[in-house]
């Protein structure tokens, strides 16, 4: 499980209720379940309408990436690529068959090694590779897209519960002593919305475009990699091609790495 993700989600509220409390509030004046259940239920029945049955089938699944732990790295894939381009250089394509043979490969790096293996033509090795890399590009962007969908809603149902709790306190005039209470209740509905809004929805939906931009980089760079040791580029030549995907600090790291695997 991804811990920094959940820490900070949890922290964010956490955030805001102890500063609540240290304004002298109380923790149960926070909690108002019919504003709740007008601000999430509205926002669930919002999405529901606005996307396909398709996509929402696909929600628990996308938690499931949301909270686990990515453990993409393109140093490690670099020094990967640079092993088997030595491989095949001194045994050839077919050596990698006994690899592909393993479970626990990426099944993205399988594919594209099985392509080459078999003996297909570069462009159509690149081409397969391409449309799977948009492919999935295009999945997670659908996604990130609901809960920015959801980000948007749930303000408005917020303020949606808020005048319904108004109209609710407007006819209750002839107890003036209960307004204050009830005013303040109306206004949780529009905490809630905002509240989960930016908090919750919003910042995922950031975390998901974050994690299709990662995935789409180390795709890429198994593509360039793949290609290149099917046309038998010196695997030197390879890794310093593959080098242009790291930042500064990837690449002090792979120096070393290199050095080690050297």
């Amino acid at each position: 499980m991804d811990i920094v993700t959940v820490g900070f989600l949890v922290f964010g509220f956490l955030i805001m209720i102890i500063s609540f409390i240290l304004e002298g509030g109380h923790i149960t004046a926070l909690l108002a379940p019919t504003a709740a259940m007008i601000v999430f239920g509205g926002t669930v029945a919002t999405v529901g309408v606005s996307f396909p049955a398709s996509t929402l089938k696909k929600l628990p699944k996308i938690f499931g990436v949301l909270f686990k732990k990515h453990d993409g790295n393109l140093v490690k894939l670099i020094i990967y690529f640079k092993e088997v381009a030595y491989k095949t250089r001194k045994d050839g394509l077919l050596s990698l068959e006994n690899d592909l043979s393993d479970n626990n490969m990426d099944p993205f790096i399988k594919k594209a090694l099985q392509l080459i293996v078999d003996g297909t033509d570069p462009q159509v090795v690149k081409g397969v590779l391409e449309l799977d890399v948009e492919a999935a590009s295009e999945r997670h962007k659908e996604a990130a897209s609901m809960f920015e969908a959801a980000g948007g809603f749930s303000p408005t149902m917020g303020i949606i519960g808020t005048v319904m709790g108004l109209v609710h306190v407007l006819g209750s005039l002839e107890d003036p002593s209960s307004l204050g209470p009830k005013i303040a209740v109306a206004f949780i509905a529009t905490l809630y919305g905002v509240g989960f809004a930016n908090l919750a929805w919003l910042p995922i939906a950031a975390k998901l475009k974050a994690l299709d931009n990662e995935e789409f980089k180390e795709k890429v760079l198994i593509m360039e990699a793949v290609l290149a040791i099917q046309e038998g580029v010196n695997p030197n030549t390879i890794s310093e091609k593959l080098k242009g995907f790291l930042d500064k600090q990837q690449l002090i790291e792979f120096e070393k790495l290199d050095r080690v695997a050297g």
